[in-house]
């Protein structure tokens, strides 16, 4: 295994770990194990856990901006389309994993922006990233007539993230994705229509 694979390895375990037992309750050997290196690869990439932690997040930004530009970026249909399918895959991924993750950035803003300040500014940084890019579609919307011209597209934007991500800790809590179910039809059915 070469180094850029080995420190590939060691991030993607760590992304499964984190959403399955926290950053606090994850610990090295954890991640060791479950990426099969050995324990001295770890030091040699990474300065400390947190600086592990916050490679980890990056990582999954990364990985998040390429899905999301996927369906935003799909100009053959509505701006509300793209939206409506990106999430409605997300919903289905979340299915398939009984919503047993829930999102890595919501599990780690409520863990750990009260304990670290580099954690706090990194995950409001990704939410910031994700409000910006909504809007830009909520912007394209406007544009072709399928919202309101009056409407704050980044307020709206906001509103759809925060919503978003209560929706998908209820999930998470009830081990269903009626919540996410419930924030489609409600957003798509209600408040985009009242928007109209």
């Amino acid at each position: 295994m070469g180094k850029e694979s080995t420190k590939s390895t060691l991030l993607d375990a760590g992304k499964q770990v984190f959403l399955e037992k926290g950053y606090n309750h994850a610990g090295i050997e954890a991640i060791l194990h479950a990426a099969g290196v050995p324990k001295g690869s770890f030091y040699y990439y990474f300065e400390s856990k947190e600086d592990f932690g916050l490679q980890v997040l990056d990582r999954f930004a990364d990985c998040y901006r390429v899905d999301i530009e996927r369906f935003l970026g799909d100009t053959s249909v509505t701006p509300l389309e793209r939206l409506r399918r990106y999430f409605e895959s997300v919903c289905e991924r979340a299915e398939t994993q009984q919503c047993r993750n829930g999102c890595l950035v919501g599990n780690l803003s409520q863990e750990m922006a009260a304990l670290s300040e580099d954690f706090r500014l990194r995950l409001e940084e990704i939410f910031e990233g994700w409000v910006a890019r909504y809007a830009e579609c909520l912007k394209e919307a406007q544009e072709v007539g399928e919202i309101s011209p009056s409407i704050d597209v980044h307020a709206l934007a906001e509103f759809w993230l925060n919503s978003w991500q209560g929706a998908v800790l209820r999930a998470k809590t009830t081990r269903n994705t009626q919540p996410l179910r419930l924030f489609l039809q409600m957003i798509f059915g209600t408040i985009l229509q009242a928007l109209a």
